[in-house]
């Protein structure tokens, strides 16, 4: 319950900052753009080779050497542009925490500068991304499961690479490092705040779609030709709510690795309750 609550007073200082700098929300919004376009680039030449789609289909059943290699290319190109539109977010984040007032344009510049970081860790997930996905195809289903719950590791030790990479002058492979021993300090705030983030933002969703359904059949009682607004304001929604919490979660990813680096997690955020979660644990002899 400590964990919950000194999580809910991050998210609480999160959102504080997301209300302050609105435009952060633009960074998400990009990288979910540029996550389409990789995903076109790979997907839509298949349409014009043999037998169109049904080529990806068999390649995804038997990808063989040339499926791994256009698989890898993929993981890189889709992680590149995701890394690159989250630095951008931190990176303004971490300004506004040290009492700046961050532009889009600052967030771009210090992405740029940390490019060639980027593509390593980019190269890093790429890897581990592949490593993973070969051996789950070769293993049972409790092996899919370990597999899984190592894949959840893994995203739980990186979850600070970001802020490591916009903050310190180092390469992919230090920045992975750092983040993985950072993990040791905050593994309770870093679960807690998945968790609540998903459950919160997944009540939400529900409660749309509670509403949705049944006004939609009242409505379409009266003109079927209403329910399309309807639906384009449910899945505009959908979409705002994804860039508020992705925006949320790389302002709270910020705040937590300055306050396990520095001891200050900078304005908007409670010292006190960040120094109640990160009080050292007694020894038990």
């Amino acid at each position: 319950m400590s964990k919950f609550s000194n999580s809910w007073e991050l998210m609480k200082g999160s959102a504080r900052v997301l209300r302050l700098d609105k435009e952060l929300l633009v960074f998400p919004l990009l990288s979910g753009v540029a996550t389409v376009l990789v995903t076109a680039t790979f997907v839509v030449p298949f349409a014009f080779i043999g037998e169109g789609f049904g080529a990806l289909e068999r390649l995804a059943e038997d990808p063989g050497y040339l499926g791994y290699v256009i698989a890898f290319l993929y993981y890189l190109a889709l992680y590149t542009a995701i890394f690159f539109f989250n630095t951008a977010l931190v990176g303004a984040a971490m300004i506004r925490l040290d009492g700046g007032d961050p532009t889009v344009s600052d967030g771009m510049r210090i992405a740029l500068d940390k490019l060639p970081t980027v593509l390593g860790y980019a190269a890093i997930a790429a890897t581990i991304g592949m490593v993973l996905r070969m051996i789950e195809e070769r293993v049972g289903f409790l092996g899919r499961i370990v597999i899984g719950l190592i894949g959840v590791s893994w995203s739980l030790a990186t979850y600070l690479t970001v802020p490591v990479l916009v903050t310190k002058d180092v390469s992919a492979i230090d920045a992975v490092k750092e983040s993985a021993s950072v993990f040791k300090q905050t593994w309770g705030e870093q679960v807690v705040a998945h968790a609540g983030m998903g459950f919160a933002f997944a009540i939400v969703l529900m409660l749309m779609m509670v509403t949705f359904i049944p006004v939609a059949i009242m409505v379409a009682q009266v003109n079927e030709v209403l329910v399309i607004p309807m639906m384009v304001s449910v899945f505009g929604g959908f979409v705002f709510l994804m860039l508020v919490k992705s925006a949320l979660d790389g302002i709270y990813s910020a705040a937590l690795y300055r306050f396990a680096t520095t001891g200050d997690p900078g304005e908007h955020f409670d010292a006190e309750v960040m120094r109640q979660a990160f009080r050292p644990k007694k020894k038990r002899w």
